[in-house]
């Protein structure tokens, strides 16, 4: 099969989108399937061999993001492709130029609903209106977007229950995880040189993993640290690390938090293994792949009581879930001092949602597009 993958996320951004998208492209090449990926174009020196590019500018709101504003030759380069299917990921400007090609050239859509944008919205939006004003706008768009595609696919259940609440229409709606890679993350994998370099020998460590951005909530965390007796190690970067850093400095903090910045894919195994423990206090989520890549690694987690979470970790059975800064000082001190039964529940979950669990049932899901697309047009 030949899956074309419009994005609005690709390198040099790095998120749970792009991720995501890498993890699912990788495991359907293992399977013999074709996949292509088109995104908005950066500058020069981060064009990547092989990717088909639209015209973009920077996104001003949101550094490291690029908006493909202007005209493209985007019908041309999907026939060139020749596509069984049009895999989308996000909603922005190459969700409606994947639309207009699907209408044009009677390719099946599927779209994975990465985030939730109404969130993130308050936060990045060029544009500020009223909140409910901006909700309101946001999902009639949402709706519109999601009523036109063949296949949605959610990363977990609670957040297709989530868009059916606001509306939304979908002709055939599943959730499927993106699936960790349980071969790459795994207990054992020798990290000594990671707590050295930290100074974290002897130490507690609880780790965090991912994109420093306001709507992660990474503060909650932070002021939890007061309560812990151990050091939060924070692997990322992103428009919020800079207030994350003065409030660090503002609480006296200096020696319970480590910021190691960005780190390398090939690097984040050691990372996970050099901790004793994973947290999140994101409401955000719409699966929390760091979390489950924490869990493949042997972590016992601490995660925020909101969407995703809630259907991966069960409380005191495969992890731990709090609902405030109080509750997560105690749940990382629950997780901690977890028992081994705990700690072996967390990682079976991780094996559950592996990427080769989670790719077959893609593959099924562009069937399944391809079945809809021609069904309508009888």
């Amino acid at each position: 099969m030949r899956i074309a993958m419009m994005t609005d996320s690709w390198f040099p951004t790095r998120d749970g989108v792009v991720t995501s998208i890498c993890i699912i492209k990788e495991s359907l090449e293992a399977l013999g399937h074709e996949v292509f990926i088109i995104a908005p174009e950066p500058e020069p020196e981060f064009r990547q061999e092989g990717i088909y590019y639209f015209p973009a500018v920077k996104f001003k709101s949101y550094e490291g993001y690029y908006v493909p504003i202007y005209p493209s030759n985007k019908i041309e380069i999907l026939k060139k492709i020749d596509p069984d299917v049009i895999h989308i990921h996000g909603v922005a400007t190459m969700a409606i130029r994947a639309l207009i090609c699907s209408h044009t050239l009677g390719i099946p859509t599927v779209m994975t609903f990465h985030t939730m944008v109404d969130d993130a919205a308050k936060y990045y939006s060029p544009i500020k209106l009223p909140p409910e004003t901006m909700d309101r706008l946001i999902w009639i768009y949402l709706r519109q977007i999601l009523k036109r595609m063949d296949v949605v696919v959610t990363p977990t259940k609670c957040i297709g229950e989530e868009l059916k609440s606001h509306g939304a229409v979908c002709r055939n709606l599943l959730a499927i995880p993106t699936g960790a890679k349980t071969d790459v993350f795994h207990p054992g994998i020798p990290s000594d040189d990671v707590r050295e370099k930290y100074d974290l020998v002897g130490k507690k460590v609880v780790i965090h993993v991912g994109r420093i951005s306001y709507e992660k909530d990474l503060d909650i965390v932070i002021r939890s640290m007061r309560n812990l007796d151990a050091v939060l190690l924070v692997a990322g970067k992103g428009p919020a690390k800079d207030d994350m850093e003065r409030l660090v400095d503002e609480l006296g903090l200096g020696d319970k938090v480590v910021f190691a910045g960005f780190v390398p894919d090939e690097e984040l195994p050691k990372y996970y293994n050099a901790a004793d423990i994973a947290v999140s206090a994101s409401k955000f989520e719409t699966q929390g792949l760091s979390i489950l890549e924490a869990m493949a690694s042997g972590k016992t987690v601490a995660c925020r009581n909101g969407r995703a979470f809630t259907e991966i970790v069960h409380d005191g059975v495969n992890g731990y879930l709090f609902n405030d800064e109080s509750g997560c000082a105690e749940a990382m001190r629950k997780a901690l001092d977890a028992p081994e039964e705990v700690r072996s529940a967390s990682y079976r979950t991780a094996l559950e949602n592996s990427r080769e669990r989670s790719v077959q049932r893609y593959v099924e899901a562009y069937e399944l597009a391809i079945r809809t697309k021609e069904a309508r047009k009888k």
